[in-house]
């Protein structure tokens, strides 16, 4: 399937800066599309654009096969969900009150409500005043607003700031379900690796309003090369003897570690360490983590 959300050269300057620059976003039909950057890389901007918020400087954007402009901008955002930083709602009423109100506001039948509570699995808690909400179950309504109207399309910002383990999960799980259960595709920002990693099935990455990569989680996972850890008798003296002997072993975060997975190059460097009187204590493989990738990638560390 095709992209449904794109975007070709999308820009924004605030004053002269360019928080979003040249940005080509590519999202496929019924994926969950990992946005990914460190706070202020440009992500809610991207967002904000997209739905009609914030208006680019220059470039394009297309959603569901539609140019976004002036004249079409509200039939596109008919069929598109969104949840943008902390939803605002009526605390003297409840989640069931609140509902009714922004199906008034977006124009769709009240009987939807009991749908998107059956999804959000807040069923039990609708006559509830939101006040006495957790931040988790906020979380949820908000989520379950969004899906008023049945939207083609999700966008998430951040959907899991905030929340405690147990909340994280279960928003994870419902974001998972979206697509396979109800062919929604799925645009979710985040600053956290790990949270992408277990959601997503594509990925961009955005570094100063910059895109550094796009294509599918596995493409991404294809920059972690693995590395085998050993653990020796005398490490620096095995650093040296495996160097010497141009086997590619590198100190790295205060362990000894071979640069290859190759079969032969391990047994070759085992036999040569055994041979000059180096016991092996441990050897276990090792990928780069997502933190990792990142700094490859941007080629600096940077405050996630």
């Amino acid at each position: 399937m095709g992209p449904v959300i794109a975007t070709e050269s999308l820009t924004k300057n605030y004053k002269s800066k360019a928080v979003v620059n040249q940005l080509d976003l590519r999202v496929p039909g019924g994926s969950i599309y990992g946005f990914l950057g460190p706070n202020g890389a440009g992500k809610s901007t991207t967002l904000k654009m997209l739905l009609g918020l914030v208006k680019p400087t220059a470039g394009r954007m297309s959603i569901l096969g539609k140019e976004v402009n002036s004249r079409n901008r509200l039939s596109i955002l008919s069929s598109t969900g969104s949840l943008i930083e902390s939803p605002a709602y009526y605390g003297h009423l409840s989640g069931k009150e609140n509902l009714r109100i922004i199906c008034t506001l977006k124009n769709v039948p009240e009987t939807e409500i009991p749908r998107v509570l059956h999804i959000v699995r807040m069923k039990e808690q609708q006559n509830k005043k939101v006040n006495q909400y957790s931040l988790g179950m906020k979380q949820r309504l908000g989520l379950a607003a969004a899906l008023l109207g049945n939207p083609r399309i999700l966008l998430l910002d951040e959907p899991t700031n905030g929340l405690d383990p147990a909340g994280i999960q279960e928003m994870r799980e419902l974001i998972c379900s979206l697509p396979k259960s109800f062919g929604i595709t799925v645009l979710i920002s985040s600053h956290l690796l790990s949270e992408i990693d277990q959601m997503a099935t594509h990925v961009g990455i955005i570094n100063q309003g910059e895109l550094i990569f796009q294509d599918s989680l596995a493409a991404l996972h294809e920059h972690s090369r693995s590395r085998l850890l050993l653990r020796t008798s005398d490490d620096q003296t095995a650093l040296t003897c495996l160097k010497r002997s141009g086997l590619p072993a590198e100190w790295r975060n205060s362990a000894l570690s071979l640069k290859t997975m190759e079969d032969s190059r391990v047994m070759q460097a085992i036999s040569l360490l055994v041979s000059s009187g180096i016991g092996i204590l441990r050897l276990e493989e090792q990928q780069m983590s997502l933190e990792d990738i990142f700094l490859h990638l941007t080629g600096k560390q940077v405050s996630l």
